[in-house]
């Protein structure tokens, strides 16, 4: 069964969990500007900006959807630890970019400078990567 790629716009009581699983092991910087998990997971399923990976009824990663006038972000990317280095970022970031080239809209990547995996899967994927130092706050937009 293929991974799919979903905007978060109904979830369930198993999705809340598969979430907090996922950004269980995220580094602190990840959160940012949210105070934890729990709040940058409640923000994302109330602003409806959560995209989501699921294989077999389980979210194995996510990330924020920034939708702007004409450039798209995505932000807070993460996948599960147990599932890392199976394509699930590409996957998400994939289906990002084909949301907003649909739109007619330019997506970057946002993520911490810590990360170079981020890097590394900005280049393969030809996405412009905004690198944030760590006292950067990401802003959605209003």
């Amino acid at each position: 069964m293929p991974i799919v790629v979903e905007q978060l716009q109904s979830f369930t009581a198993q999705d809340r969990q598969d979430l907090a699983k996922i950004y269980h092991d995220a580094p602190a910087e990840l959160f940012v500007p949210f105070a934890d998990a729990h709040a940058l997971i409640e923000n994302g399923l109330s602003e409806k900006t959560l995209i989501a990976a699921r294989f077999n009824d389980r979210l194995l990663g996510a990330a924020q959807l920034i939708r702007d006038d004409r450039q798209w972000r995505l932000t807070h990317l993460c996948v599960r630890k147990a599932t890392r280095r199976r394509g699930v970022a590409e996957r998400l970031l994939r289906e990002a970019l084909k949301l907003a080239d649909a739109a007619e809209c330019q997506l970057r990547l946002q993520a911490f400078m810590s990360s170079p995996a981020a890097c590394a899967l900005a280049t393969k994927l030809e996405v412009q990567l905004e690198r944030l130092a760590s006292t950067q706050i990401p802003k959605a937009s209003a």
